[in-house]
């Protein structure tokens, strides 16, 4: 009885003890679970429309209609407004990045190409995984800028008039697992497309 007596009261105070604690956490948990999750940031408008309007020149009804003399200068407007937005912190989102990189891969500068692809990057680490595909496109616009054998085989070349689309030179090193990562078609499917092209121009 003595020590059963003992064991009850060591019981009772560690109960005591340990009580405070337990209320303390409960009401921790409990404001955490009620506290309202922060509001998601919505996508630069300026940005969303830019890009918009990037993709309206170059998506006529007839591709041949593009009259590059007016798209020309729209892009270079674009261009400059995109970089002054980055320069200024106003890409905040995925969407922001991807839209961001869009309109400098339709630039003609190596260093513009090189940027798009760390944009993708960030657009893809913010959850945007329309940037997987542009992130290997802009690699290998920049690589081809450079005179370097491109990657993932996204850019096909045309030299002077009336000439016929090619498949840039490839590094045939890079893996179709990896194309396929950044949902890029395999080599193969790149140079079927190489040669539908030149058949359509013949």
């Amino acid at each position: 009885m003595k020590y059963r007596s003992i064991n009850a009261l060591l019981i009772l105070n560690m109960l005591a003890l340990t009580a405070p604690f337990l209320r303390s956490f409960e009401i921790t948990r409990l404001t955490s679970a009620q506290t309202p999750a922060a509001p998601a940031t919505k996508d630069n408008p300026e940005l969303a429309r830019l890009m918009q309007e990037d993709q309206a020149d170059r998506t006529p009804d007839d591709p041949k209609l593009i009259d590059w003399k007016i798209v020309g200068p729209r892009d270079a407007a674009r261009l400059k407004r995109v970089k002054e937005l980055y320069a200024h912190n106003q890409l905040k989102t995925g969407g922001d990045y991807y839209h961001a990189a869009m309109l400098l891969q339709h630039s003609d500068a190596a260093d513009d190409f090189l940027l798009a692809h760390e944009l993708c990057v960030a657009a893809i680490s913010k959850g945007d995984a329309r940037a997987k595909w542009l992130a290997a496109a802009s690699e290998d616009r920049f690589l081809m800028n450079i005179g370097r054998p491109q990657r993932f085989a996204t850019q096909f070349r045309c030299d002077g008039p009336n000439c016929e689309f090619h498949l840039y030179k490839v590094d045939e090193t890079v893996t179709d697992e990896l194309r396929k990562a950044l949902d890029v078609p395999s080599l193969a499917e790149a140079k079927a497309r190489e040669a539908k092209m030149q058949r359509k121009n013949k």
